[in-house]
């Protein structure tokens, strides 16, 4: 067993959350957090802090992993515990929370993609497969449009990136989303 496979303690664990809490709060308000800010706000020491983010692109790109794979698992869940278009309307809400984390975090993650030589768009394949999930059980379920695709779903929400994270950005959300879902709806040939 590696290193990297060593289950960590819970303290460890509850450690290593808490930092990734803090930090994702703070980097979206501000990219050049001192990382001791973040660790002190976390209640965790410098060694600790750095066990486990050895520099800023580590934790930055952590932050940016932990929430896509939080959206991500989303989908499957609704599609298990809702009707397929109520979990895609769902998931959207969901999208929205992490398109406005993801602005505040925008300038933090260029630094870090480019500081560790990574794809400027982690992650973006796991959401398209979210959403391509999404899609199919609507497509199964007969309760959107048929032939819309990831690119088509992405394309037409892509309004979502232009509404102000730091506004009132919720209801405008909610609208945007409700027009998608009524356009994706019309057409549908009805549930199956």
């Amino acid at each position: 067993m590696s290193t990297s496979e060593v289950p960590q303690r819970s303290d460890a664990q509850r450690n290593r959350e808490r930092i990734l809490e803090v930090a994702l709060a703070e980097l979206s308000r501000s990219v050049d957090v001192p990382l001791s800010a973040i660790a002190k706000k976390a209640g965790v020491g410098q060694g600790t802090f750095y066990r486990n983010f050895p520099n800023r692109e580590a934790l930055v790109l952590e932050v940016h992993r932990q929430e896509v794979h939080q959206l991500v698992d989303s989908a499957a869940e609704l599609v298990r515990i809702r009707e397929p278009d109520q979990a895609l309307r769902e998931w959207m809400d969901g999208l929205a929370r992490y398109v406005t984390a993801k602005a505040g975090l925008a300038d933090a993650l260029r630094q870090a993609t480019a500081a560790a030589g990574v794809s400027a768009k982690p992650g973006y394949p796991l959401l398209v497969a979210a959403i391509e999930l999404l899609l199919n059980a609507n497509h199964e379920a007969g309760t959107i449009r048929p032939g819309v695709t990831a690119d088509d779903f992405i394309l037409a929400i892509a309004g979502i990136w232009q509404i102000d994270p730091q506004g009132d950005w919720q209801p405008r959300a909610a609208r945007l989303f409700d027009l998608v879902m009524r356009g994706l709806r019309t057409g549908a040939p009805g549930r199956k």
